[in-house]
C-alpha cells in the first residue's frame, strides 16, 4: 500500500524509524506490530474482504514494514522481498529482451552474478563503466533502459554524483536505480537526488542484527509501485511475517546504530592511515578520498564500511586467521564488526579481468564497523597486525 505522505507528520528520521504508523493496528493496541502469520485471510461474504486475501499478495506485517521503510526513503511505496537479490531479480522483469542497461563495473558479486547468468540469459544488455570517473553521455544507446548504481560501490568504495546521474538518465528517458545498502536510509536518500528506485539489502543495516534476510525495492511513483507490486505477486518473492517483524525491530534502532558504528569506522580509518603495514585505505569520510566531497553534498555521514590493502596475502590471511574480537564472516551492517575477504567471499564469481582492473586482490580485506568500544576494535585490529608482522 502507498502512503501519501502528506498526511504524515513531519518529524526527524529518528522518529520515523519508530514506525509510528498505526492506520494498520490491532484492536489491542499492541505497542509491537503483531505478527500475522497466516498464509490466507478469511471473508465474511462477497465483496466484503478486510483488504488482505492471501500472504504472497499481502499481509499487515509486512504492509507496515513497506510503509516504514517507504517513509525512511521518502518514497511513493515500498515492497519488502525475502532477499536483496530477489528484489533485484523482480526489478528485472520489467525489462524485456534487447533491453541494455548501464551498469557501474564496481557493484556486489551477487548483482554481477545476477546479471551475468540470469538477465544476459533471458535477452538483456549490460554496458559495463566506471560510473565514478567516466562520462556516461556516450555509453546511452538506443535501447538504453536503465542505470544501475551503488554508492559507495562495493568493496571499492567509489563515490558516484547521483544528481549528475539521474539528469543525464532522464535525459535519455532511462530508469535510474540506486543501491542504497551501504548508507542506508540514515545517511543518504538517493530518490530526493533524483533516482527512481532505491534497492537494498535490508539483512544489512535495515534489520541490523545479522539474524534475518530480505530485500526492498522504493519508488518514487504510483504507476512503477503498481508494476513493481504485480511482478513480485507473480514471481512470489515476498518477505514472510515473522522476517518482516524482525525487520521493523531492526528499524527502531536503525539511527543509533548507524551513528556509532559511523564514529568508529572514522576514527578506525583514520587510525589504519597511520600504519605502515597498510597500503590503501578506502573510507570516503576521509578528506583524502577521491568522492569526498560529492558524498558530503549528497550524504549525511560516510557510513561504516572501510576497504583496506595490506602489504601481502599472507599479512591478510594471518589477520583473518587470528582475529578474535570481531568475526571472519561474509555480509555486514549488523551490531558485531566483521572482517570480509572479498576475493574468495563477496565477489569471487566477478570476472578475473574486472576484479583485478578494480583492485580486488589477494591483500584487500573489508570492514564492516560494528558499535562495540572504538578502542577495542583498535587494539584488536593492533594485535592481529602485530602477530601478522611476526609471521604468525
Amino acid at each position: 500500500m502507498a502512503i501519501d505522505h502528506k498526511d504524515r507528520w513531519n518529524v526527524s528520521l529518528e522518529t520515523k524509524c519508530q514506525g509510528m504508523d498505526l492506520s494498520i493496528c490491532d484492536k489491542y493496541n499492541s505497542i509491537s506490530f503483531p505478527i500475522y502469520q497466516t498464509a490466507t485471510f478469511s471473508h465474511r461474504g462477497l465483496g466484503e474482504s478486510t483488504g488482505f486475501d492471501y500472504t504472497r499478495q499481502s499481509n499487515p506485517t509486512r504492509q507496515q514494514l513497506e510503509s516504514i521503510v517507504a517513509d525512511l526513503e521518502n518514497g511513493y511505496g515500498a515492497l519488502a522481498f525475502s532477499s536483496g537479490m530477489s528484489a533485484i531479480g523482480t526489478l528485472l522483469e520489467i525489462f524485456k529482451p534487447g533491453d541494455n542497461i548501464i551498469v557501474d563495473e564496481d557493484l556486489y558479486g551477487g548483482s554481477v552474478r545476477i546479471f551475468d547468468v540470469i538477465a544476459k540469459k533471458n535477452g538483456l544488455t549490460f554496458t559495463v563503466a566506471d560510473l565514478s570517473q567516466e562520462d556516461i553521455e556516450p555509453l546511452f544507446k538506443e535501447n538504453t533502459k536503465a542505470v544501475y548504481v551503488e554508492t559507495p560501490t562495493n568493496p571499492m568504495m567509489h563515490i558516484i554524483d547521483i544528481r549528475a546521474l539521474a539528469i543525464a538518465t532522464k535525459r535519455h528517458g532511462a530508469l535510474f536505480v540506486v543501491d542504497n545498502t551501504f548508507l542506508s536510509p540514515y545517511f543518504q536518500n538517493p530518490l530526493n537526488l533524483g533516482a527512481d528506485v532505491v534497492v537494498h539489502s535490508g539483512t544489512k543495516y535495515l534489520g541490523g542484527h545479522h539474524d534475518t534476510i530480505g530485500g526492498f525495492l522504493v519508488v518514487k511513483d504510483a504507476e512503477l509501485d503498481k508494476r513493481l507490486r504485480y511482478l513480485s505477486t507473480t514471481v512470489g518473492a515476498a518477505l514472510s511475517p515473522f522476517d518482516s517483524w524482525l525487520l521493523i525491530r531492526g528499524i527502531r534502532t536503525l539511527a543509533v546504530r548507524m551513528q556509532r558504528a559511523a564514529e568508529n569506522a572514522q576514527a578506525i580509518a583514520e587510525w589504519l592511515t597511520k600504519q605502515d603495514c597498510v597500503k590503501k585505505v578506502l573510507y570516503p569520510g576521509l578528506p583524502t578520498h577521491p568522492g569526498y566531497d560529492i558524498m558530503k553534498r549528497q550524504a549525511r555521514g560516510a557510513g561504516a564500511m572501510i576497504s583496506f590493502e595490506v602489504e601481502s596475502k599472507e599479512m591478510a590471511a594471518s589477520i583473518l586467521k587470528n582475529v578474535e574480537l570481531f568475526y571472519f564472516a561474509e555480509s555486514l551492517g549488523g551490531t558485531e564488526t566483521l572482517i570480509t575477504y572479498p576475493l574468495t567471499q563477496t565477489h569471487a564469481e566477478v570476472p578475473e579481468a574486472l576484479r583485478e582492473k578494480n583492485g580486488i586482490n589477494d591483500r584487500l580485506l573489508r570492514l564492516s564497523v560494528g558499535i562495540e568500544g572504538v578502542n577495542d576494535l583498535i587494539d584488536e585490529l593492533n594485535r592481529v597486525f602485530k602477530l601478522a608482522r611476526e609471521g604468525k
